[in-house]
């Protein structure tokens, strides 16, 4: 039996209720069609509406744009949930635009979108990364230049996680040339909106059903009340305030797929035979289940103390960007680790290790690469 974890006050029998509840739902919902959505490349935008009306989609925000005013805990229950069903990190992207929204949107703003994203009408993706630029926001190319009482977007997106179903996008513009003070961000609802163009649907080693894609701007055109907060030109300001929140939205399904892979490969090296025996029955099987399980335990216990101070208001950035790298490198070991027990099945696409190994690895490259998450903490010491 493995050790139990060190409970946290988030922890308590409701928030279990609703784990309960939700895994039942993944189970019945997603599971039976997640095959045919890795075929397509997508999950289709009207599956997250039933979520949505369940309360899963967003339910830490508060009831009055649509919420249940729960802790951000729930939030970190549905990633885990979803990451133990190889569910992509759709959600995860939606819930960071709806946090950038709720955290520094007008209460107008707030009113319109955030009602509409926690029900489901509404997806929401964030346009940040560019063909030249990824974690150097200071390098962002995406112009914005105010006509008016409107905002003339040009530009182009790539990798962008819910780029083609998504219908809310929080587009990361330069609004002048003062260099990081220069960006905002500006909610662009894409509906019939001329100029707005989806290029390819990427494909990718891992997470085949995480719509991931080509965005391009071509004189788009939106009001300027939708740049996010009172005034243009805090978009990199906004965008760190929530970097605490988003690294442990990452951490946290590394733990998950930790857990996932290590009851996987117990299960299966206690029914594969080698030489007249079990795997489970070889020194060196048992060893590295043991390693793994010691990690999958500090991992887990890692990350429920980030997300107690996450939502004591206590998590540092430092903690935060540790989180992010350490939790993502572990899971990448992890997965490698018991793939090889699997042997040559371990290879094969149609089983879950296999799938769980090539889909961990973007966890090393995207919401900041981990050299950025490492360069970032040795600036603190």
């Amino acid at each position: 039996m493995l050790p139990q974890l060190h409970r946290h006050p988030w922890m308590d029998e409701t928030i279990e209720a609703f784990r309960d509840q939700l895994r039942r739902y993944i189970a019945a919902e997603f599971t039976p069609h997640l095959e045919e959505w890795r075929r397509q490349g997508y999950i289709p935008r009207e599956v997250w509406q039933p979520f949505g009306e369940m309360g899963f989609l967003l339910p830490e925000l508060d009831e009055a744009y649509g919420g249940s005013g729960a802790t951000v805990a729930y939030q970190m229950v549905v990633q885990d949930e979803l990451a133990k069903a190889e569910m992509p990190p759709t959600t995860a992207v939606h819930s960071i635009a709806a946090h950038y929204i709720a955290a520094y949107g007008t209460e107008a703003q707030k009113q319109r979108w955030l009602p509409k994203l926690a029900s489901g009408e509404m997806l929401g993706a964030i346009a940040m990364t560019e063909p030249g630029c990824g974690s150097d926001l200071k390098a962002i190319r995406t112009k914005a230049v105010r006509d008016g009482d409107h905002y003339v977007i040009d530009g182009a997106k790539t990798f962008i996680t819910n780029g083609s179903t998504g219908n809310l996008i929080v587009v990361v513009a330069r609004t002048s040339d003062a260099g990081s003070r220069g960006l905002s961000l500006i909610v662009v609802e894409t509906e019939n909106l001329p100029g707005y163009r989806i290029g390819r649907l990427l494909e990718k080693i891992g997470l085949q059903a995480s719509d991931t894609s080509e965005l391009f701007f071509d004189g788009v055109r939106v009001p300027v009340e939708n740049v996010i907060g009172e005034k243009e030109g805090e978009g990199f300001k906004q965008l760190m305030g929530q970097l605490p929140y988003e690294r442990v939205l990452i951490a946290v399904p590394a733990a998950a797929v930790i857990d996932q892979a290590l009851a996987l490969t117990v299960e299966y090296t206690r029914e594969r035979k080698a030489f007249g025996q079990t795997l489970l029955d070889f020194q060196n099987t048992r060893f590295k289940l043991a390693e793994v399980a010691t990690t999958a335990h500090i991992v887990r216990t890692f990350v429920n103390d980030c997300i107690q101070r996450l939502i004591d208001g206590t998590l540092d950035d430092q903690a935060a960007y540790m989180a992010k790298w350490w939790c993502t490198e572990q899971q990448c070991r992890v997965t490698d680790e018991c793939l090889q027990l699997f042997g040559g099945y371990g290879f094969m696409a149609e089983y879950p290790i296999a799938r769980m190994y090539a889909a961990s690895r973007v966890q090393k490259i995207y919401g900041g690469s981990n050299e950025v998450m490492k360069d970032l903490i040795s600036r603190s010491l």
